[in-house]
């Protein structure tokens, strides 16, 4: 377990470090101004994502994303703030997964016994693709406001990724 100690505390030493920044907020602030509306749900998400992945941690995610996502959305259109709140969670999680510096990531590697990159690398693309469809479903919210559109597109999408990794399987 000594090795997996060792990766811990350095992530959360980066973490801290990273945190200390305010880096999601600075983040944050950037996208505020420059995007459309329509945009803030899949622009919330990958930001959540790409903050995540970078200081290891969903949580501490959570605790800068989620106030300014809620902000942001009761500014612009109240209707918004679940789906919104939603965005930065996802975010959050699909980010803190990807991340070779976070606590779950290194844990569950050491759980199953095998190198921590290889447990990123092999995770990696299957988070890619449920991001990638996700990041789809938000922008069709954004852009019709629709739960159901959102839904229905992320329901096509994942039916038709099944098929592709089906097929290419086979190959």
């Amino acid at each position: 377990m000594l090795p997996a100690v060792y990766i811990l505390l350095f992530a959360w030493t980066i973490a801290g470090v990273i945190g200390e920044l305010e880096t999601g907020k600075y983040m944050a602030s950037l996208a505020t101004d420059n995007i459309p509306f329509a945009l803030l749900p899949a622009g919330l998400f990958l930001l959540a994502g790409i903050t995540a992945f970078s200081t290891g941690t969903s949580w501490g995610t959570f605790g800068i994303m989620l106030p300014i996502a809620a902000d942001m959305a009761m500014g612009s259109d109240s209707t918004m703030m679940l789906p919104m709140l939603a965005a930065v969670l996802s975010g959050a999680v699909f980010g803190d997964h990807c991340s070779p510096i976070s606590d779950t990531t290194i844990l569950s590697s050491t759980g199953a016994s095998c190198h921590h990159i290889d447990h990123v690398v092999t995770q990696l693309p299957y988070a890619l693709i449920a991001a990638t469809i996700s990041l789809v479903g938000y922008t069709v919210l954004g852009y019709t406001a629709s739960l159901v559109a959102g839904l229905i597109s992320c329901a096509v999408l994942f039916v038709l990724s099944i098929v592709i990794l089906h097929f290419w399987a086979k190959k």
